[in-house]
């Protein structure tokens, strides 16, 4: 009998290892944190990491154990918008440009292709364009985890809306922050009670425009905020007074627009990426079924399309920075990253090329401008020159405002400032540098981490997160 009683122990000892008696039990705290890059294609990533650390030096995105390349094309487009790329990874859906969180049929447009907008207010129709289709984050919020969206955009724009909202238009921000507000007219019900954290900019489209914002309905979403039960900050001291044992729900709107750009942010107003990311985690964490947390770069994007690549690099890695916290932060709550699933991913491309054959440059300091400065060659150590005499710089771009019609000589001094903008080969308007096709680089660790490999679909990564932890 006793021998029989310690097989019965060590068979419930096995049990219990392999349903919930250990740290990757089923009964322990699954989390998720999404991380995207905003245009933050290959070209772009690899002279980042040159700015940063070197041509052989590492960022914590090049340590991540799994990778992957993802096409990004959207449902009508060979090169995808914000929106339609960051909703495939949320939905598992192709969709058309500008569409937030909709199915494939939904169209941006009417009949005579105008925008279904008025100011930044939706005039998307009721019924008869599209559905609804379930993100990852409302999935989470189902399921009774923690749900966060991050980001140095406003927390309207497209990429954080596609977690929470669903709209045929991307622009109709004002109607998007509508949704994310419990307990107001036009909520998106499917988020219960509320998302846990929002971080970023964008106040105008939650304020009247009797207060300054944008709203055309006169109601103040951030009072609405604080009668939900929110703690509502707008700067770095209430963002820091904001204590996560104490919080339980955290809205956080910095600024009227966009967040600074790195390089131009005031670190006592306005809290970094890592920060926030931070921030984040610690209040998620307190969920004991486990968080979903989107954090996008926003800035990146915005960069690129001036040219200004300087600025674009920085805001690269201040985004690998809170990469960095959050694998630091995660591994001390779940050590060997057992129950937590962190994939790092781009929504799109750029045009930004590298030009050869540059010498190696290390990286930019007070000293050395580095990857933003002119090209030098290689073997002589001298200014390469264009067909007529002039030193041109490693960074260009396919198109963009900068293109001289005559080229002149430039100095590294000048192309190394933050405010320079890069030449381009085809002349675009002010800011309208344009996305690129090409596929993005994945990255991951932690649980079901293995699972991506390969080339694939932005719509797979949808499942392979469900699949990963059993969304």
């Amino acid at each position: 009998m006793r021998k029989l009683g310690l097989i019965a122990a060590a068979v419930s000892a096995a049990l219990l290892a392999g349903c919930g008696g250990n740290s990757s039990s089923n009964d322990a705290p699954k989390n998720v944190i999404f991380f995207l890059g905003d245009g933050m294609g290959m070209t772009t990533l690899t002279a980042a990491r040159i700015y940063s650390v070197g041509e052989d030096g590492e960022l914590t995105i090049d340590t991540l154990p799994e990778t992957a390349f993802v096409k990004t094309y959207s449902n009508n487009a060979q090169v995808t918008d914000s929106a339609p790329s960051m909703a495939a990874y949320m939905t598992g859906v192709k969709m058309n440009n500008e569409v937030i969180s909709m199915s494939p049929e939904t169209s941006a447009f009417d009949s005579t292709g105008k925008d279904y907008l008025s100011g930044t207010d939706s005039t998307c129709p009721a019924s008869g364009n599209g559905t609804a289709v379930t993100t990852l984050l409302e999935l989470a919020k189902k399921s009774g985890w923690g749900t966060g969206a991050v980001t140095t955009t406003r927390v309207t724009h497209a990429t954080p809306a596609t977690t929470y909202a669903h709209l045929c238009h991307r622009d109709g921000e004002n109607t998007i922050a509508a949704q994310v507000v419990p307990g107001g007219s036009g909520y998106n019900s499917a988020l219960g009670d509320g998302l846990d954290v929002l971080l970023g900019g964008g106040r105008q489209f939650f304020l009247p425009t009797a207060a300054g914002g944008k709203r055309t309905d006169g109601r103040d979403l951030t009072a609405e905020f604080k009668t939900q039960g929110y703690t509502y900050v707008k700067n770095k001291t209430e963002f820091d007074a904001a204590a996560a044992s104490s919080t339980n729900k955290l809205v956080g709107l910095f600024t009227s627009g966009h967040m600074s750009y790195d390089l131009d942010r005031d670190a006592s107003q306005e809290p970094s990426l890592a920060e926030m990311t931070s921030k984040a985690i610690d209040i998620l964490s307190k969920n004991q079924k486990g968080f979903f947390l989107m954090v996008e770069g926003g800035r990146i994007d915005h960069a690129l399309h001036e040219t200004t690549a300087r600025k674009a690099l920085q805001d690269t890695v201040a985004f690998d920075n809170a990469i960095k916290t959050a694998i630091e932060k995660m591994k001390a709550k779940d050590a060997d990253l057992k129950n937590t699933l962190i994939v790092v991913t781009a929504d799109h491309d750029h045009t930004l090329v590298l030009n050869g054959y540059a010498a190696r440059t290390g990286p930019t300091t007070a000293a050395n401008p580095g990857v933003i400065g002119l090209l030098k060659n290689f073997v002589t150590g001298l200014y390469n020159t264009d067909s007529s005499g002039n030193p041109f710089t490693i960074i260009g771009f396919g198109n963009g405002e900068n293109r001289p019609a005559t080229r002149s000589a430039l100095t590294d001094a000048q192309v190394a400032d933050k405010t320079y903008h890069q030449e381009a080969a085809i002349p675009m308007g002010a800011g309208s540098e344009t996305h690129g096709g090409t596929d993005v680089f994945l990255g991951a660790v932690g649980r079901g981490s293995e699972k991506f490999t390969g080339v694939i679909t932005n719509t797979e990564v949808f499942n392979l997160i469900r699949q990963s932890v059993g969304l």
